[in-house]
């Protein structure tokens, strides 16, 4: 299980440390300052929760091809992606979210995790976040356990509460809905609460407006890693798309 001095050199990625930084109103607060002060450092659960909110944008890949997955996460990179989720569908995923979690600059998840031993696994090779396409309360309590963020998904407002109500801190909306981040403000009228992470039908043009609606941050999968860019791998356009995505969503 990571440490609490483990968190601080986590956040390098964002060129300071995670001491005083203090989570906005969707994030419970950071106490900071150092141990002699008497205080608590923060959790490596809350320093993911702040850099995932700063990234605002998630690389999502799922690839049939191992050398692909690299190329087209390391183009992804290249566009300025930090936050990068590798699906357990991927071959060699693990040792894939291995070698990124090397790169002190990035922030790494597992996506498709169904599992307790998916997520032990996962969370060895450096994971910090755990993404499931259904919600499975063991897997959220045992990411818990392993001190890391975990993200089921939900496609109903009674499974986003049923996913807070397990413990997860933040809930993947899947399939998106058709009423798109309209549909996203409605749920968050009554649930303000919820930080929820749409992870399809993110385009660049919507981006922006799925955040505006309340989203905690953005999942981009097709609209980053298109088919057919995989397929020739094509990886300048993937660079372009997440140039492209990026502005969107840090304007």
């Amino acid at each position: 299980m990571p440490t609490r001095l483990e968190s601080l050199r986590f956040d390098r990625q964002f060129g300071r440390r995670a001491q005083g930084a203090g989570l906005d109103r969707a994030c419970s607060p950071i106490i900071s300052t150092g141990v002699e002060s008497g205080r608590t450092l923060p959790t490596m659960s809350e320093v993911t929760l702040h850099s995932l909110r700063e990234a605002r944008a998630v690389a999502i890949l799922r690839a049939n091809d191992q050398a692909v997955a690299r190329e087209a996460l390391a183009a992804a990179v290249r566009g300025g992606f930090r936050a990068l989720e590798v699906t357990l569908s991927t071959p060699g995923a693990i040792e894939i979210i291995a070698d990124l979690a090397r790169d002190d600059r990035l922030l790494i998840g597992a996506g498709t995790v169904l599992t307790l031993e998916q997520s032990r696994a996962a969370v060895r090779a450096g994971a910090r976040f755990l993404v499931s396409p259904v919600i499975d309360p063991e897997v959220v309590v045992e990411g818990m356990r392993l001190g890391v963020v975990t993200i089921p998904g939900c496609a109903t407002p009674t499974e986003l509460w049923n996913a807070h109500r397990a413990g997860a801190p933040l809930q993947k909306l899947f399939p998106a809905p058709a009423g798109g981040p309209a549909w996203l403000r409605a749920v968050l009228a009554p649930m303000p609460f919820l930080r929820i992470i749409p992870t399809n039908g993110v385009e660049v043009d919507n981006a922006a407006e799925w955040l505006a609606a309340g989203a905690f941050a953005v999942g981009c999968v097709r609209s980053l890693f298109a088919p057919e860019d995989l397929a020739a791998r094509n990886w300048e356009s993937v660079e372009r798309r997440a140039r492209s995505l990026l502005a969107a969503v840090l304007d």
